[in-house]
């Protein structure tokens, strides 16, 4: 994510679950648009110290909420804490809302139509930190994943492994493991340079006083920038007959069904488009989609073909065990650690496959 901000020209600084910078509500607004692998974008609003109920009513009531939602907006919490003497956080939620003026509602109140805006709040040691979330749905809601399969990657999670790979639309890609089409979907939008949340709404745009003329700004230099197709070639396949159905059903919504090719096949009969590239890929981890079943072979497989029919290629996959990636025999380098629907794993990169 780092590496993205520093190319829409923040400076990017890297703390404990994120990356935070200092912008104005433009660069809250590109970056909303822009960030293909961010979850939500925050803006902070308070910080304070409270260890006693008393004292946080007081400093709640100091909070500029009306900044951020405005009349007749629901409002929502999420709240943790921990080493800290005020803990409970039904009770924390309680005298935060005391802040709140009339006519801001608690989400559920069905008379609230317009969305809610949320807050999340962090309190460790008697710390508070408050900030509003600017971005509404998660940002891995691009919009065109309607169909997924057995078990997805989050939109986030498929460019992520694009961008640490290093992959920018320059050379052809590969998904022998396409499931519904995400990692190629992904690898189209960055390589037509298509903003990946061009299709969606955020809250930052409800903000009372949001400037939507800037935001118009924005979205216009986005779609300006578009390629009208992708550079390269890029294929995705997988041996069910339903995931090449769902792939090609949201590569369509996502505007990109031109710019993939999705076949019906196994990974031992990939056909790969000419030239080195990418072969990018979300493997089974053997633990949930099919959690009997052994996937050594499937690895060992994929490092056989890839050898075989990838001279001069990288691979880039996901992995739960690094006994699995090892059974590629390929020479990998782990990019990151993240989770998967719960499940942890990692990824890894290999070298240029030799001739």
């Amino acid at each position: 994510m780092a590496r993205e901000l520093l190319t829409l020209g923040e400076r990017p600084r890297t703390e404990d679950g994120g990356v935070s910078w200092s912008g104005d509500a433009r660069s809250v607004m590109r970056a909303n648009l822009w960030l293909r692998t961010a979850t939500r974008v925050l803006v902070r609003v308070a910080r304070f110290t409270a260890t006693t109920f008393a004292e946080l009513e007081r400093n709640a009531k100091r909070v500029p909420w009306e900044r951020f939602a405005g009349h007749g907006r629901e409002v929502e919490f999420a709240i943790t804490a921990r080493k800290s003497k005020l803990i409970h956080t039904a009770a924390i939620e309680q005298r935060l809302r005391s802040g709140l003026k009339d006519g801001r509602r608690e989400a559920g109140d069905k008379k609230a139509e317009s969305k809610r805006q949320l807050f999340v709040v962090r309190v460790v040691k008697d710390e508070f930190e408050i900030s509003a979330d600017s971005s509404g749905e998660l940002l891995h809601m691009r919009g065109y994943r309607q169909a997924v399969g057995k078990a997805p990657i989050r939109e986030t999670l498929a460019a992520a492994l694009l961008i640490a790979a290093d992959w920018s639309g320059d050379t052809p890609l590969l998904d022998p493991f396409c499931g519904s089409g995400t990692i190629p979907i992904e690898a189209a939008l960055i390589a037509r340079k298509i903003a990946p949340g061009i299709n969606r709404s955020f809250s930052v745009l409800m903000w009372p006083g949001a400037d939507l003329a800037t935001w118009t700004d924005l979205f216009r230099q986005a779609r300006a920038g578009e390629l009208s197709r992708s550079p390269v070639a890029i294929h995705g396949s997988d041996r069910d007959k339903g995931a090449i159905a769902s792939s090609l059903a949201n590569a369509e919504r996502a505007g990109v069904a031109a710019d993939v090719e999705f076949a019906q096949r196994s990974v031992s009969a990939i056909e790969p488009p000419a030239g080195a590239g990418l072969l990018a890929t979300n493997p089974p981890y053997g633990m949930r989609a099919s959690p009997k079943s052994d996937v050594r072979n499937l690895y060992a497989q994929l490092g056989n073909v890839a050898r075989s029919k990838l001279p001069g290629w990288r691979v880039v996959l996901f992995s739960a065990q690094d006994r699995l990636t090892a059974e590629t025999k390929l020479e990998t380098t782990q990019l990151f650690r993240t989770t998967n629907g719960g499940i942890k794993i990692s990824a890894t990169v290999s070298d240029a496959i030799a001739p």
